[in-house]
């Protein structure tokens, strides 16, 4: 074809034959850059600018699944939510690495390859009779996988990072007044006076059928989503490699079977597995059945109705899961709650009852500084009265007198004085130390927002979308 193209290079025909295989090579060149078609850019993200390549993305994960055990490992192969969140992680640990590695550079922070080799001298693993050995060296190398500018460039990081992470790694010394000022407010006292007016004090009459209705029309009763939900499992003792092997062929002709239409009950009996149903799972009626873990609820929520799960590997066996109905959320029949509306309104006339009483206690005490019916009590900032009177003896200045709302009472409450602890330079010295941990961690905290404002993330979506999506 070629010769006969030279040797007729000059004749019409031929010059528009190559004419078009010319256009196509050049269309088809074109076509990769103006549709994204290209796979020259294997760029994953930038960090404050710099590529990573996917190939650094792929190093990265490959030495953190290394580092899992082998049932970690499975749950990451097997659940979608587990290789997302595995994943997310790697990027967020490439980015912490390269934001060092960026801030080092900025500052002028250099580790010398003698440094790095005294380091990898002083391994243990790399040593015999307590010398650098090449040959354990090499050894270690091999059974690990890893290159030597691989260890060399995790010293170099590690040592960077100590560099650049020593400014904040310092005990942060804290102003005695503020350890103090911190010691009182944990130890403090206060003697409060609190009038109690309980809901269930007052008698409320019978509601008739139209102020349950207009009731239930300003408070309606809403029935939450809820699945019926059937599962086969295989049990079998996954940590033994045989019956693993064995009962994973089983369980994929099982499977076979039920995407050829036969039933989870049905294939339960044929292949002598385990047959459960559930029905109305909600979020506020969750099954009692250690299969449906966090991450199983949230799979069966994800699913349409009448579908089922592919094969799942659980800690019991081999697992396939059916959505068999969905009830969606929808507003509750009114004679189907009507019980419970009374019960509902009842409770509100009588929280309406409570706060007119308790709103008169609170003018009298305005008025006159007396509070009938009262108690008063010696409370800190976790004891000695309901957690909402602990709350607002603290929030309130000394000398305020205010309403305080609980599930079933309101507390009218004057918040008399203050007393300090006593002071123990035993407790102040713990003190001290817990307010210098929190020091630490806020300036910690600031100067990685910082780095992440410094060296801002921008993901590739198309390269993120190709290669690990």
């Amino acid at each position: 074809m070629l010769e006969y193209l030279r040797n007729a290079a000059d004749k019409p025909v031929a010059k528009v034959l190559m004419g078009i295989l010319i256009f196509s090579f050049v269309g088809w060149g074109v076509a990769e850059w103006v549709f994204g078609l290209t796979s020259s850019d294997t760029t994953i993200m930038r960090v404050g600018g710099e590529k990573v390549s996917i190939n650094q993305y792929t190093n990265m994960k490959s030495n953190e699944l290394a580092a899992l055990s082998r049932d970690a490992q499975r749950k990451i192969y097997t659940d979608p939510t587990a290789m997302s969140a595995f994943q997310d992680g790697v990027i967020k640990k490439i980015a912490s690495i390269k934001r060092v590695q960026l801030h080092a550079d900025d500052l002028g922070y250099v580790v010398s390859d003698h440094r790095i080799a005294d380091d990898i001298r002083a391994i243990p693993q790399f040593q015999e009779n307590g010398k650098f050995s090449p040959m354990a060296f090499d050894v270690v190398l091999r059974n690990s996988g890893l290159s030597e500018s691989d260890i060399a460039n995790d010293i170099r990081m590690r040592t960077l990072a100590g560099m650049v992470d020593t400014p904040i790694q310092a005990t942060m010394k804290t102003p005695r007044f503020a350890v103090r000022a911190a010691y009182n407010a944990r130890g403090a006292r206060r003697d409060v006076d609190v009038a109690t007016v309980k809901f269930a004090d007052f008698k409320v009459k019978t509601p008739t059928e139209s102020e349950l209705m207009e009731f239930y029309k300003q408070n309606p009763h809403r029935v939450i989503e809820s699945r019926d939900v059937s599962y086969i499992v295989l049990p079998t003792e996954m940590d033994k490699p045989d019956e693993y092997e064995k009962n994973l062929k089983i369980a994929q002709k099982m499977e076979d079977d039920i995407i050829g239409g036969e039933t989870l009950a049905a294939a339960a009996k044929k292949y002598n597995a385990k047959f459960k149903k559930h029905e109305k799972i909600s979020a506020d009626k969750l099954p009692n059945d250690k299969l449906f873990d966090n991450t199983m609820i949230a799979r069966v929520f994800d699913m349409d109705a009448e579908t089922e799960s592919e094969m799942i590997e659980s800690h019991d066996g081999f697992v396939i899961v059916r959505v068999d109905k969905i009830t969606p959320a929808h507003d509750a029949d009114f004679e189907s709650v009507k019980k419970e509306l009374a019960s509902d309104w009842a409770r509100a006339e009588r929280r309406k009852l409570a706060y007119v009483r308790a709103n008169e206690l609170l003018v009298g005490l305005n008025r006159d500084g007396k509070l009938a019916n009262k108690k008063t009590l010696s409370v800190s900032r976790t004891d000695g009265a309901a957690p909402s009177v602990l709350v607002a003896a603290f929030k309130n200045e000394i000398g305020q007198n205010v309403i305080v709302e609980d599930s079933d009472a309101f507390y009218v409450m004057h918040v008399a004085k203050e007393k300090l602890p006593d002071a123990d330079n035993k407790k102040i010295d713990a003190m001290n130390a817990d307010v210098s941990k929190m020091t630490s961690a806020h300036i910690a905290a600031d100067y990685n927002a910082y780095l992440e404002r410094e060296y801002p993330v921008k993901i590739n979506e198309k390269t993120y979308n190709r290669f690990v999506k």
